[in-house]
């Protein structure tokens, strides 16, 4: 997936390559999602054509209904067999009218009657605009959209709206009137200076205790107990934007997919979660490594940042612009973290600048390089196929002792994402340590280098992992929360 098209390609634990959007379930739901979880169309299609081909439809005509749904039923149900859920949350993207989800709307029409309407709750999320000029909400939208689940068989019994304001009295009775549900069922889903804020402002409105009602969950009391400590780094983030009794930091992200801010949308999301937890405000730059390469200058690029972040990413473009980046965070002392590219762009400006090794390169950008310091894993080698084959997943690392990295996880060991082909040339692990480099995280074999670190900077430290898909507002990244303090530390000290 082309991170400029899709945005960033979020991965799993289980080496899953998956859409963004799963980063946000796993962030608000507190849960670690699977392959399985991720039902798309060329899955369930490629999954028929196994079962046609194995004779399980014993020759008959292979349609769209019942086959194709009932797959798709199948699929939704494994999940929660698997998982054992008491309540099993489905998302079915688009918009009604699609020609792309209309199979899986009729599957769960067909679903609601095969488990008895009474176990399933159709929550329909629509749009009231106010158009310039009008200053009046609209309901026709909403109506429409439902007016079309209606005409195939599904109709909602929670609307949620989003608005730039709380809806009126009156376009909730009108909306609740032409949709067909209790007034009370119509929500707001309102604008808000932080996505963390708008569960809370569902809550507000009563969206937990319908549905309580409607599932016959029985919360009782407890309806509110999972949001508490949520609810309080929400308002930090709140006060942090109102410039309540907070500081401000600015960091700068690296990398050439800058034309786009949703390819590196966890990195910005893990920076929130740091802020919040810190009782900073953290605004984020985004700095086109292209612009380097074209001879804009570094420091005016950088000027009044307190901290750098070169992310992950693949080819030669912008790929020097990162290098030079590093070295002017490493000479200037600036917080720095490298993630997986990032990683591997710092070990070659070390090569080249600290150990004296001209010419180092990674053999990703130049096969002919002199110093091949970074290369392709060994088990990459005859790899094919280019997608799914990286090496993908969760990962343990075993950290130094005593270590920044290790003092950031509160032990010797970790558990981080991966999604990369190259690593550290062992040939060379012991040439950069000698010059000062601290290899202070290896895999559990010791061949492959996870993290390093220059104990002479304030903060300069680096993944070939993807800290920030793990990171949530109650749990913010341990590398991400060390760059933020160091760089609220070097705000405050300037």
């Amino acid at each position: 997936m082309n991170p400029v098209e899709h945005g960033e390609v979020f991965v799993l634990d289980d080496g899953t390559e998956c859409d963004m959007d799963f980063g946000h379930y796993e962030r608000f739901l507190g849960v670690t999602a699977k392959g399985n979880w991720n039902i798309t169309m060329g899955k369930v299609f490629k999954s028929i054509l196994q079962k046609e081909r194995k004779g399980e439809y014993l020759g008959k005509t292979v349609q769209f209904i019942p086959h194709v749904t009932d797959e798709i039923k199948q699929m939704i149900s494994c999940v929660a067999k698997e998982s054992e859920a008491d309540v099993l949350l489905v998302e079915i993207g688009g918009t009604v009218g699609d020609m792309e989800n209309a199979l899986y709307l009729e599957a769960v029409r067909e679903l609601a009657q095969d488990e008895g309407r009474e176990n399933v709750l159709f929550v329909h999320l629509s749009y009231v605009p106010i158009p310039f000029g009008v200053h009046e909400q609209k309901s026709k939208p909403t109506q429409l959209s439902v007016r079309e689940l209606n005409k195939i068989g599904i109709w909602p019994d929670v609307i949620v709206c989003r608005c730039s304001e709380m809806l009126t009295d009156k376009i909730k009775k009108k909306i609740a009137l032409f949709c067909n549900v209790k007034e009370n069922s119509v929500f707001t889903a309102v604008d808000v200076s932080s996505v963390y804020i708008a569960p809370l402002k569902l809550k507000e409105q009563g969206f937990l205790k319908v549905l309580d009602e409607k599932l016959g969950l029985k919360l009782g009391d407890k309806d509110g107990y999972a949001l508490a400590n949520w609810e309080k780094l929400a308002q930090a983030m709140i006060d942090a934007k109102e410039k309540k009794n907070c500081d401000k930091i600015n960091i700068g992200i690296c990398g050439k997919y800058t034309a786009l801010g949703d390819s590196y949308a966890s990195i910005v999301e893990a920076l929130y979660h740091s802020a919040a937890n810190l009782g900073v405000e953290v605004c984020v730059s985004f700095i086109d490594s292209e612009k380097i390469e074209e001879g804009v200058s570094i420091s005016e690029l950088v000027k009044g940042l307190s901290g750098l972040i070169v992310p992950g990413g693949f080819g030669t473009r912008g790929w020097e612009g990162k290098i030079s980046l590093i070295k002017y965070a490493r000479e200037n002392n600036i917080p720095f973290l490298g993630i997986c590219l990032g990683l591997q762009a710092a070990v070659v400006e070390f090569s080249r600048n600290v150990c004296g090794l001209a010419g180092s390169n990674s053999t990703e950008m130049n096969q002919l390089a002199k110093h091949k310091v970074i290369t392709l894993m060994d088990a990459q080698k005859n790899v094919v196929e280019m997608g799914g084959t990286m090496r993908l997943g969760k990962y343990e690392a075993k950290l130094k002792q005593n270590s920044t990295v290790s003092k950031l996880y509160g032990g010797e060991v970790a558990f981080e994402r991966h999604r990369h082909r190259f690593e550290v040339n062992p040939n060379y692990h012991k040439t950069l340590t000698d010059k000062g480099l601290v290899i202070s995280g290896f895999s559990l074999d010791q061949t492959l280098v996870e993290f390093i670190e220059l104990p002479t900077c304030k903060y300069f430290v680096a993944t070939q992992a993807h800290p920030e898909l793990k990171s949530s507002l109650e749990r913010p990244a341990p590398l991400f929360y060390g760059l933020v303090k160091a760089a609220r530390d070097k705000a405050l000290s300037n």
